[in-house]
């Protein structure tokens, strides 16, 4: 290109941006003019009152949801009525007895009943193919573990004493069990209310002892797998003729059913809030949640049953949490509007039950077993593997030599 073409297209170039710079001057003093004329802008007061006209959509009630929904009709429930009925006996009439829940879970303890070789589960309840059937809890606690929830233990209303096996008559009141000892009146966390939303009955400060049945039997992984009663999902699987028949090694009860216990005082603080308590037993090593636990066979609890009136619902495996953890009470709120989301109606264990009067030692097995006892010993064992393999290894050398 020659430096004449050069010089008139750079020409060009130029009157063009001429043009656009022009424009853009034009554009923005119409602009100007026209913020100029507009009218003011409303007052902040105004303007916040005209967005409170705007309608806001409610949060929406998946509880009332349920009431329509073509998954969770209670006619489809399979489990419903599938409790068998085994009734209470008294204790002395039992021609073998019926090891007994709760009993004393203190580090140390076995109970005087000779069960044999009667074993509780050491395992997960999950490894044994076994889910989680219901959940519900108790005022106080059914067992009892020296030092975490005892007779010195503390809440609103005080706790229960140590018993003297004489019984008691406690008719038309809701026997509560042991306290905890985290109770402190002067801190607004165990005192302040909570408005409970769905749990009812429900005291802020006070001590639950929460079950968590689990049966092999369950319709687990269903929308059928929570019931209430927790027998209706205990037995879902299994009928009369069936029980007869494994009922006659009672080993073959304590594999397949069992129950998590873990002990907790609500406190008005969500920094204490866990999100999931329907699915068993809370288990956070750091916060030793779920990991000094005791293992026995016994039975299933209730204030229907005491010392001289026995459970027959034996023997099955518990899992129970000898140390006391502080919860919020939203995580109990939680918990309760799960249970009214299932297809079985369990309204009747959104509040706690009863606490049996504490076992007496003659009625509680002599099997019972202690994980940390239980760790020592696997590393016991696997160290010992270790120590056998090097010397195996030089025998294997030495005939290699000969």
């Amino acid at each position: 290109m020659s430096g004449k073409d050069n010089t008139t297209a750079l020409k060009a170039t130029v009157g063009v941006l001429g043009l656009s710079t022009v424009a853009l001057l034009a554009s923005t003093i119409g602009l100007a003019v026209k913020e100029n004329s507009a009218p003011a802008a409303a007052p902040a007061d105004e303007t916040m009152a005209a967005v409170a006209e705007v309608p806001v959509s409610a949060t929406t009630d998946f509880i009332a949801l349920k009431e329509n929904s073509v998954f969770l009709d209670y006619k489809d429930n399979v489990c419903a009525g599938a409790q068998l009925a085994v009734a209470n006996k008294l204790c002395a009439d039992l021609e073998v007895p019926t090891p007994q829940a709760g009993g004393n879970v203190t580090k140390g303890y076995v109970g005087s009943l000779d069960v044999g070789g009667l074993e509780p589960i050491t395992t997960s309840y999950r490894s044994q193919n076994m889910c989680p059937v219901n959940v519900h809890w108790h005022l106080g606690t059914e067992h009892l573990s020296n030092g975490q929830y005892d007779e010195n233990g503390k809440g609103p209303h005080g706790t229960a004493p140590r018993p003297e096996w004489a019984g008691r008559d406690l008719a038309g009141e809701l026997r509560g069990g042991f306290r905890c000892h985290h109770y402190d009146e002067t801190d607004e966390k165990f005192t302040k209310p909570y408005d409970w939303k769905y749990c009812t009955n429900m005291e802020v400060g006070e001590t639950y002892e929460v079950h968590w049945p689990h049966s092999s039997a369950g319709d687990c992984g269903t929308v059928n797998q929570y019931q209430t009663p927790f027998y209706d999902g205990v037995f879902c699987n299994l009928p009369l003729e069936v029980f007869q028949a494994i009922a006659v090694d009672p080993q073959n009860i304590a594999s397949n059913v069992g129950v998590h216990g873990q002990v907790f005082t609500v406190v008005n603080d969500d920094t204490y809030f866990y999100p999931d308590m329907m699915n068993g037993m809370i288990v956070d090593k750091a916060r030793n949640m779920g990991t000094d636990i005791h293992y026995y066979t016994g039975s299933t609890t209730g204030t229907s049953r005491n010392n001289e009136m026995c459970s027959q619902y034996a023997p099955i495996t518990w899992q129970v949490d000898r140390q006391c953890h502080m919860i919020s009470a939203s995580s109990f709120d939680k918990l309760c509007y799960d249970m009214m989301l299932q297809r079985d109606d369990m309204k009747d264990d959104l509040y706690p039950h009863g606490s049996r009067e504490l076992v007496m030692d003659s009625l509680v097995a002599n099997n019972a077993e202690d994980a940390e006892s239980l760790a020592a010993a696997a590393a016991a064992a696997a160290n010992a593997v270790v120590e056998e393999a090097p010397a195996a290894e030089a025998t294997r050398g030495g005939n290699l030599r000969a």
